[in-house]
């Protein structure tokens, strides 16, 4: 946990009214400021959606809004809530999906509003707001552990590791933000973990603000009127006691209101943070921490004696037996394994990490206040958490409100774990974000299905708060083109075969007759590899640039490597339906494969659909169609980013047109022509723009 208050935090006194309605109306108005400074023209789409965020600041309301693509959201919501933190003196969380998107609201959409506010006289008290981005603290390098590490590094890491750790104190001489993701290649995670900021021991008490990264930017966060973080750093705070109210209203600091961009993506990050996660990946890691038997290196190694190391040694091997059990047993056959009901497996770990916590406390103990004191006791910390996690798992302990599964992951499919989730996330983020007695702004260009918000707000417990719709101000008749394959066969035991050869001759097709970039779009790696396989070599063989998702680059990198080709072809399945902002003819075309329904036999979804189906629902129109059509949008959003762009989205789901369900994807589309192709037809019908 990183605590992001402190003890002197406290109330602020009673704040004069927020001038942002008023200053709202007259920055976003035909002629307004806004236009006047940025030469923007007139959105009346952005104007209702600025007036409808100041409204909800002004009386510390949430506010569920969808903004289409191009209405220009982020400064809808900055430039109202930069006026109204100012005023107020009060903090503007704003958190986004991707650490992508922070550095994009930081370096592109902060300056345009600063920009704004020195244009006009009246503006101006606002020009020189402070605004602080905040990633999660493993992502930081701490000097003084990385100091400490240099100092002890004969005890804590073996020979091979030293030349990295020397690495690291290199890049920490030039680094200006300490960030993990600068290094390159990045570093490696045994001794990451020794350096990076992730401790009780990097700490203001120990650490040299002006030095350590991590407290550099925890002091920029405190003076900020703007702090920026993304959904997963801030359901982590929240989880881990950040969001307790401590007498104040606010989120995660006092006083403070939340804007949550991408917030379709909240249901999945919320339930992610909801529930647990305990991987034999993860286990071995902090015991090794702790001591490594084959190199005889790690904390206990420089604080403890042997009777402390044979203890690591022992739940060492109770952790092979345990996870080599639930593979063998019951991840055998396939990689995902619900489990129902306890007794499925015995408590090896029990014993021995409840022998090793207290030895860890007791080494603790013996040290006076201190960075080793801290350090040892947050290792106790964890040790005991993973003792509690692993009993709450194995006896089931709620399964009327949480569901548990196994799984087996990793390129050798070697790693095992332990995962719950809530069958219902509603009541999780209701208390979380909603019950704060403050502002809370969630926006995207896709929360409404059928043109109804509703169902987005039973998702996360927002069934009472206010909401609005505006749609996209682009010209889609003019710039987008649909097609529908009518003749690929829905995938199924018999005709498997024929249907993954027939998606990749239209693939081929396709891309083919497409100037510009191409993004296809995937429901399973197993079809994204098995299309690749055929197609790359023809792609190779004609000198078009091909990235495919899973090989060396994060989504960040390839969507970039996407844009320099100019005419390159992207594969990619899950996070690749959104956040991938490709403007221009580098992304002329968006091929959906499949229509973007969950696996119906994932534990939870599953789980939720029992639970639906037991209060009398219907689970596909509740939650399996609604979910379909969200991630739809947000794949076919891909192809327009600009006023300027044009392009070509062609579906290869041939349920689109033959399913009564269809026509609410088809409602979807922001183009309502669409053109049916069949591969005798094709050649004539398939008219992309030149």
């Amino acid at each position: 946990m990183i605590g992001l208050r402190d003890e002197h935090d406290a109330p602020a006194p009673t704040p004069p009214p927020s001038r942002a309605p008023a200053l709202t109306a007259r920055l976003f108005a035909d002629g307004g400021w806004l236009a006047e400074g940025l030469s923007l023209e007139h959105r009346p789409q952005q104007e209702a959606m600025a007036r409808a965020v100041a409204a909800a600041l002004r009386d510390d309301e949430p506010l569920l809004f969808e903004a289409g693509t191009g209405v220009g959201k982020s400064l809808a919501y900055l430039l109202p809530g930069i006026i109204h933190a100012v005023d107020q003196t009060r903090q503007l969380l704003v958190s986004t999906h991707t650490i992508a998107l922070q550095e994009q609201l930081e370096q592109k959409d902060l300056p345009l509003c600063r920009k704004v506010f020195a244009s006009a006289p009246e503006l101006q008290p606002y020009a020189g707001f402070k605004s602080a981005v905040l990633v999660g603290k493993a992502n930081y390098l701490c000097t003084t552990r990385l100091a400490t590490a240099l100092r002890d590094k004969h005890e804590l890491f073996a020979t091979p590791e030293h030349d990295e750790l020397q690495r690291i104190a290199a890049w920490a001489e030039t680094t200006t933000e300490g960030l993990r993701h600068e290094l390159v290649p990045p570093p490696a995670p045994d001794v990451w973990d020794l350096v990076n900021a992730d401790s009780s021991s990097c700490a203001r008490k120990y650490c040299d603000c002006e030095k350590c990264f991590y407290q550099r930017a925890r002091s920029r966060m405190r003076t900020a009127q703007v702090i920026i973080v993304n959904h997963s750093l801030l359901f982590t705070h929240i989880n881990a006691g950040g969001g307790e109210k401590s007498g104040a209203r606010g989120v995660l600091f006092p006083d403070d209101f939340v804007v949550l961009d991408e917030a379709h993506t909240v249901p999945e990050v919320a339930t992610e943070h909801a529930g647990m996660r305990l991987s034999s990946y993860g286990v071995e890691r902090l015991l090794r921490h702790l001591y490594n038997p084959k190199t005889r290196k790690g904390l206990l190694q420089k604080h403890g004696d042997a009777v402390d190391r044979q203890l690591v040694g022992d739940a060492l091997e109770a952790a092979h037996q345990f996870f080599a059990f639930l593979e063998e047993r019951l991840l055998a056959q396939q990689p995902i394994v619900r489990v129902r009901a306890e007794g499925f497996a015995e408590a090896w770990l029990d014993g021995p990490l409840l022998a090793l916590h207290k030895a860890v406390r007791t080494r603790a103990d013996r040290f006076d206040d201190g960075r080793e004191r801290d350090e040892l006791l947050e290792q106790a910390q964890k040790l005991k958490g993973l003792q509690t996690g692993l009993r709450q798992f194995l006896a089931v302990a709620e399964p009327e409100r949480f569901v548990y599964w196994l799984e087996r992951s990793g390129r050798r499919q070697n790693i095992i774990t332990l995962r719950t989730a809530p069958i219902d996330v509603a009541p999780f983020v209701r208390e979380a974000l909603f019950q704060r007695e403050t502002a809370v702004i969630c926006t995207s260009a896709t929360l409404a299905v059928g043109g109804r918000i509703e169902p987005f707000q039973v998702r996360i417990g927002a069934e009472c708060l206010r909401t609005g719709v505006e749609q996209s101000p682009f010209d889609y008749a003019r710039a987008m083109r649909v097609y529908a394959a009518t003749d690929v066969p829905v995938p199924s035991a018999q005709d498997a075969r024929l249907a993954l050869d027939v998606l990749t001759d239209y693939i081929d097709f396709c891309t083919r007759r497409t100037q510009g970039g191409t993004l296809v779009l995937f429901t399973s790696y197993s079809d994204l590899r098995a299309v690749a396989a055929t197609l790359e070599p023809v792609y190779d063989g004609a000198r078009r640039p091909f990235f495919m998702q899973g090989r060396d680059h994060s989504r960040t990198e390839l969507a970039r490597q996407l844009r320099a080709a100019g005419n390159g072809i992207l594969f990619g399945t899950d996070s690749f339906w959104t956040g991938i902002d490709v403007p221009g003819d580098a992304l002329s075309q968006v091929i959906i494969t499949r229509l973007p329904f969950e696996v119906p036999t994932h534990p939870v979804l599953e789980a939720r659909t029992e639970w639906i189906r037991e209060k009398g629902g219907s689970p596909f129109n509740e939650l399996t169609l609604p979910d379909a059509l969200i991630k739809f949008r947000q794949g076919v959003g891909r192809l327009i980013r600009s006023a300027r762009d044009r392009g070509v989205v062609t579906i290869l789901d041939s349920r689109i047109v033959n399913k009564p369900y269809g026509r609410l994807f088809l409602e979807c589309l922001p183009q309502p022509q669409v053109t049916r192709l069949t591969r005798l037809n094709r050649t004539d019908r398939f008219q992309p723009f030149v």
